[in-house]
């Protein structure tokens, strides 16, 4: 009986440090289909001091396939701490989401370049001086109005610049592993996606515009300003429309029951004086057979979600970002 205790101990020691080793890792979904290329977008200024840019990425609904979360400028968790933008990755067999995080150093985020600082390795968009985060203009996009912690660093846009549009690590993407300096930065303490992204991220869920099942890969929105803030287009476009879902259909398709109804004592002043002049106000049932009904709304159709696979990784394609 001790002896199978002592196994047992032994398994769980085993299984405790594994888990250890992989805690600063946190891995997602995993699928066999491929996420499509990540598309061109303009990035919206920094609308506040102290914000940091969290770049866009594909991620995966179970019911309606892969959808885009927009690039978005966050508040940081804490101060010195930088965000490491999460990837997919590829081992010839299924692919598998690393989530993304908030450390003292960028860790590997699979070698996606991702653009406006994040070009495959570390972030130049910008650093820590003290308490307060500057920003490389020769890189990221902030409005000077409002920000004016700034510097300019041209060495770097050529490690800016991207090649293609891959968006995962593996065969068929980004063939890079993860150097020293990143290695090291993964042993290091880490902050998990703030509330603010989760929901972020569960907003761009619903919105079927997002699905590249709907949009062929060119999400409506690309990026925002902040979190629920205001939206772009691919082309640096504000959005002027806001986004429609199926449950705000159903509302306005319903009809307001709460709406107050006329009192008996005041429908003489709204009812409509007849051609006789007479003063005897006419019975309620009367007036409202008179009245002619608004046609009936028809309630829209969701459309049905057609779910195909997206770009195999073996298809490329090519860009260029700042």
């Amino acid at each position: 009986m001790k002896k199978i205790i002592s196994v047992f101990t032994v398994l769980l020691l085993v299984v405790a440090t594994a888990f250890k080793s992989h805690a600063q890792v946190s891995v997602g979904v995993s699928i066999n289909i491929a996420p499509p290329v990540l598309p061109t977008y303009s990035q919206p200024p920094c609308p506040v001091d102290g914000y940091l840019w969290t770049p866009g990425y594909w991620a995966y609904d179970a019911d309606n396939g892969y959808y885009w979360v927009p690039g978005v400028w966050v508040h940081p968790p804490r101060i010195g701490y930088l965000w490491t933008p999460g990837y997919w990755g590829y081992d010839g067999a299924i692919y598998v989401f690393h989530e993304g995080y908030w450390g003292r150093h960028i860790g590997f985020y699979g070698g996606v370049n991702y653009g406006y600082g994040y070009g495959g390795s570390g972030y130049v968009g910008g650093r820590w001086a003290g308490n307060s985060f500057q920003y490389n203009t020769a890189v990221v996009n902030v409005n000077t109005t409002v920000v004016h912690n700034t510097y300019i660093n041209r060495t770097v846009i050529n490690n800016n610049e991207t090649v293609n549009n891959n968006s995962f690590n593996g065969p068929g993407g980004v063939a890079t592993k993860p150097n020293t300096r990143e290695l090291s930065a993964a042993k290091e303490d880490h902050v998990q996606p703030t509330t603010e992204q989760v929901n972020h991220r569960q907003v761009a869920g619903k919105d079927k515009s997002q699905f590249a099942n709907n949009n062929n890969g060119r999400p409506s929105t690309t990026a925002m300003n902040k979190v629920g803030g205001n939206r772009f287009a691919s082309d640096g476009n504000q959005r002027q429309r806001p986004v429609k879902t199926n449950d705000n259909a159903s509302a306005q398709s319903k009809p307001d029951n709460n709406k107050p109804t006329p009192s008996s004592d005041n429908q003489r002043d709204q009812q409509t004086p007849d051609r006789n002049n007479s003063t005897e106000p006419k019975p309620s049932n009367r007036n409202n057979s008179a009245e002619p009904k608004a046609p009936k709304q028809q309630r829209p159709h969701a459309i049905p979600q057609h779910r195909s696979a997206v770009a195999p990784h073996h298809e490329g394609g090519h860009r260029g970002r700042r």
